[in-house]
Formats: C-alpha cells, sequence, structure tokens
C-alpha cells in the first residue's frame, strides 16, 4: 500500500505511474485496497466493529466497489466518542506523528500517521503542487500555520519531498511575510486564499506593487473560494492561482490538486482515496454530476483508516481532465454546516462573494451578520467598498448586491457598506459568519 517510486529517468514530469494508469487499472487497485483497508478497520478499531455490526454488514460483504454503499458512515461525532486515541488502528509505538481540530465546538478530532502515512502524505502534496505549477528547485513560502493543524506540515513535506526550498513561514506575522517575500524572493506561496487576499492589501498598502514580487505560482485551500476571488487574486499578483484540498480527518491537505493549465478543479487521487456523492437529507448515494455532500473512504492508510467520512462539503464529482482516471472535485459551494436558512431559504457565503466580486467598487471583505429582531430571521451584509469607490458609487453598489441577491439566491439582505480596511482580515482561516441570533445582539 505504498506509494509508487518514481523513475525520472523515463519519466522525465516526474509524474507516479498511479497518477496515469487506466481507470479500470485504477478501479482494480481502489477494490484490493479498499478491501485491506475495510478489514483493518473491524479488525482493529473498536468503534468500526461495532459500526459495522449493528449496520449488519462485514469486510466479507465488501466484494466489489459499489458494496461500499452497504457500510455505515463515519462522522465527526464519531471521531469525538473516540478520542483521543480510540480510532487508531495500529499501537502506538507505531504512530509517529498525532494532529488535532481546534476544539473549538467539542472535543478536538485527533489523527495519526504511521512512518509509512507521512510518506504516502508527503507523496500526495508533492503531486498537487507539481499539478499546480510548483517545479523542484523552487523557493516556496509555507503561510500555512503550523502546529496541530494539519496544513503547515503537511504541505512542509510535500514541498521538500517535490525538491522544493521551504520557507516555514506559518501564518500571521503579514509583515514579516511581506518582508520574506522580498528578501527571499520565493517562486510559490501556499496559504488560504483570504490571507493571500490580505498579504495583497497589505503590500498595496504598504506602497508594493504585488504584481512586482517574485511569486509565480499560490496553492490555496483550506477554505472554500469561488472564480471570482481567484480572477483577483491572479490579477492582483500576476500568479497562478490553483486549489488544493484535504482534510485533518481524511489525510490533511493533497487529498485532490489543481491543474494550473486546466483551473476546471481539484483532481481526487483516487489511489489512496474512494470519493462518494451522497444527498445530505436522505443519505443517498448519487450518481457522477450530481450535487451532495462528498464522503471519503480512505484506501491506504494505516493509523487511522477511515471509512466513509461526511466532510459536510458540498460538491460534484466529474471525469478527469489533467489526470483522466482521476475524478474531479466541482467548485465546493460551501459546508452543509455552514449553510445559513434564512426564512426558508438556503444560502452559503460563498454565493455572496461570487455575487458581489462582479459588482464594481464591491471588495472582497464582507462578513455576515445574522440576527432576530422582533423574533425575524435577518441578515446584515457588511462589505468594504474598493478605495476607488466614492461613497455615492458605493451607495449604487450596495443596492445592485441586494437586488443581485433578491434575484439569484431568493432572499434579502440589509446591505452596510464599509470603510476600506475596517472589517477583519484573515491570518488564517476566515470567518464569515457572524450568527447573533442567541446572543439577542443587533
Amino acid at each position: 500500500m505504498t506509494a509508487t517510486a518514481t523513475d525520472t529517468t523515463t519519466n522525465p514530469e516526474g509524474l507516479d505511474r498511479e497518477e496515469t494508469i487506466s481507470r479500470d487499472e485504477l478501479e482494480a487497485l481502489q477494490l484490493a485496497r479498499l478491501q485491506q483497508t475495510v478489514r483493518s478497520a473491524y479488525e482493529n478499531v473498536p468503534l468500526y466493529t461495532r459500526k459495522f455490526d449493528e449496520a449488519g454488514v462485514h469486510p466479507d460483504d465488501l466484494k466489489e466497489l459499489e458494496d461500499l454503499r452497504k457500510f455505515p458512515y463515519t462522522t465527526k461525532a464519531d471521531l469525538r466518542e473516540a478520542y483521543p486515541f480510540g480510532m487508531f488502528a495500529v499501537p502506538m509505538n507505531q504512530v509517529v506523528r498525532v494532529h488535532a481540530s481546534s476544539g473549538t465546538t467539542g472535543r478536538p478530532t485527533v489523527v495519526g500517521y504511521t512512518r509509512q502515512d507521512i510518506d504516502t502524505w508527503a507523496t500526495m502534496v508533492a503531486r498537487c503542487l507539481r499539478l499546480s505549477g510548483v517545479r523542484p528547485g523552487d523557493i516556496l513560502q509555507n503561510s500555512y500555520g503550523y502546529g496541530l493543524f494539519t496544513g503547515g506540515l503537511g504541505a512542509h513535506y510535500g514541498a521538500e519531498k517535490l525538491g522544493c526550498t521551504v520557507v516555514p513561514m506559518s501564518g500571521g506575522q503579514t509583515e514579516k511575510q511581506i518582508q520574506m517575500i522580498q528578501d527571499f524572493e520565493p517562486r510559490a506561496i501556499l496559504c488560504t486564499p483570504t490571507y493571500l487576499l490580505t498579504i495583497m492589501d497589505a503590500m498595496r498598502t504598504k506602497g508594493i506593487d504585488p504584481r512586482s514580487t517574485s511569486l509565480k505560482v499560490a496553492v490555496l485551500g483550506a477554505e472554500p473560494w469561488t472564480a471570482e476571488m481567484r480572477r483577483e487574486l491572479e490579477a492582483g499578483f500576476d500568479i497562478d492561482a490553483c486549489d488544493i484540498y484535504g482534510l485533518s480527518e481524511v489525510m490533511g491537505p493533497g487529498v485532490a490538486g489543481e491543474s494550473n493549465e486546466t483551473k476546471d478543479g481539484a483532481h481526487i487521487w483516487e489511489d489512496h482515496f474512494r470519493p462518494e456523492i451522497i444527498d445530505p437529507f436522505t443519505d443517498d448515494v448519487l450518481a457522477d454530476g450530481e450535487h451532495g455532500e462528498l464522503v471519503f473512504t480512505s484506501l491506504t492508510k494505516q493509523a487511522l483508516p477511515i471509512i466513509r467520512y461526511r466532510t459536510r462539503d458540498l460538491t460534484r464529482l466529474l471525469p478527469g481532465t489533467a489526470r483522466p482516471s482521476h475524478r474531479r472535485m466541482g467548485r465546493i459551494t460551501g459546508r452543509s454546516d455552514d449553510m445559513i436558512i434564512l426564512r426558508g431559504v438556503n444560502m452559503f457565503p460563498s454565493q455572496i462573494e461570487e455575487i458581489a466580486l462582479r459588482i464594481p467598487g464591491l471588495s472582497p471583505h464582507f462578513q455576515l451578520h445574522l440576527t432576530r429582531p422582533n423574533r425575524m430571521d435577518q441578515l446584515t451584509v457588511k462589505i468594504e467598498r474598493r478605495d476607488d469607490c466614492t461613497v455615492e458609487d458605493a451607495r449604487t453598489a450596495a443596492a445592485e448586491l441586494g437586488r443581485q441577491m433578491k434575484i439569484h439566491i431568493g432572499s434579502t439582505a440589509t446591505i452596510e457598506i464599509c470603510d476600506p480596511g475596517s472589517l477583519e482580515r484573515s491570518s488564517g482561516k476566515l470567518r464569515r459568519i457572524y450568527d447573533l441570533r442567541e446572543t439577542g445582539q443587533a
């Protein structure tokens, strides 16, 4: 179940063999690895033993890929129930690293890695970076947070495996980020899209033209972002900006990556992960092309095999392009647990970002405030005007945003235009939604 070594003498692009095998070969590999993973989970993880028995399924029932739908889902609540190490399928003396979520909404979710898991993870990240236009020998500034969060170290090991010189900047310290970009002249940067936006704004405030820097490639992830945000960043820095996808419970960054040539969604590395799309309300498995909740089963993880993990990310599966045998993820429209239900209308922050960035005068910096005056839910969109937008133009832009939200989302909102630089900036993952309904704040 190890990642295949690459022969660079016959494969000058450095692609792993599994990146280019046929779909039939890939699915045969998936089935063999899936059967091994499901058996390991059942025999070594008490939670899976119980869940499989309660569902009336056994590893022997997995005879073809479609049989996976017989097995129960895994949720974040399951990982919290098994806190801290109850999900591990190997003894602790084989676990060389643990990561964990912040635990701000309950117990943290803890994940573990064997030495082979770490090597596989680095290989997946290296694939993503190479696909996005990063090359061996590049200086790469890693501005994902280090520590228990998987982003920093996951990206770091992958960049080193690709052959990059890594600047381990971590998140925050925006002034220092800019200094390192100017002094070390990295060709690539890794961070969240909203944090790269923060760096761009800070550069302009200092009188630095972001387009004049050494940066040519940005590999951005850890939060949903729109095509409009991509255009904003690419034009602002004169770079190629590509997506990288992952989540801690499945592995970390590197589950899927986007090609800088096609820029049409992240290809999932299906030799290591089996994706499904389900209806988040009925739990039914949906066909490729249909929109729903993304579910992942790991195929090669040793320390923490994960079976049908509900990511809460909403997307769809599409045929592969840059890597034809590996399916792509469509744009993530949001998370089912980030969905705002306003007077019976469902909406996501990404929808508002998409609309706002099409309106001249409005910036990408906005917050969504939910209140409940007079027992009626109300949404206020607080959004900054751009520097060159006059107060009068801002009023026109606000009216247009409200009108477009009514047309395309079907809900009304109060639009509050804010001065440039007045809203909180990202130093990693950005908070968009402020739900004040229970606090009684206006």
